[in-house]
């Protein structure tokens, strides 16, 4: 079952080629007041240090979320964001799917006091890429509204998560079979 999973986070990382490719650069760099300041380019940056993470895990092998580095420029540069997009892209397929069997530390921080160390919890490396693949497709629902707050249109389906995308589709069917009859 490896392999659906780095297929599922190839598409979203396509969908975020998609979204780059439609957005112009100014769209992606400015702050946008109705969603608390932030910007398209924000939250994707955030993503995309996200899936770095997974990536390229630290000497021990712990998949380190606190240890990204905020790339400003992957936020305000939509060319470089792409073109990190691509890379990353590249190297989810030369991964093994074998290698999502692996076991694997994370750090996160999760606790509101300053003073206490990030969390360090036992995973694997795949549970890690369906964290990366279900927290991209959040910040990509945050991306679609922030979108929508300027008047883009987006493809149908960005932002929405698999399993909603599933049931919509199970009810459409159940829809159309029961107007059928």
């Amino acid at each position: 079952m490896s392999q659906p999973i780095l297929d599922a986070l190839l598409e979203v990382q396509r969908q975020g080629e998609a979204l780059l490719l439609t957005l112009s650069d100014e769209v992606y760099a400015q702050p946008i007041p109705e969603g608390l300041g932030a910007s398209i380019g924000a939250h994707y940056r955030h993503h995309l240090e996200h899936v770095h993470a997974w990536l390229n895990p630290d000497d021990r092998g712990i998949i380190d979320y606190d240890a990204r580095p905020r790339d400003r420029r992957l936020e305000t540069d939509r060319a470089a964001a792409l073109e990190r997009t691509r890379e990353q892209m590249a190297a989810c397929l030369r991964v093994d799917p074998e290698h999502l069997r692996r076991a694997t530390a994370v750090r996160c921080r999760v606790s509101y006091d300053l003073e206490e160390e990030s969390a360090l919890t036992p995973s694997s490396v795949g549970r890690e890429a369906m964290n990366v693949i279900v927290h991209g497709v959040h910040h990509y629902a945050l991306i679609s509204v922030l979108c929508r707050i300027k008047g883009i249109a987006l493809p149908e389906g960005f932002g929405v998560a698999p399993s909603t995308a599933r049931h919509r589709h199970e009810l459409a069917q159940s829809t159309s079979a029961t107007s059928a009859g």
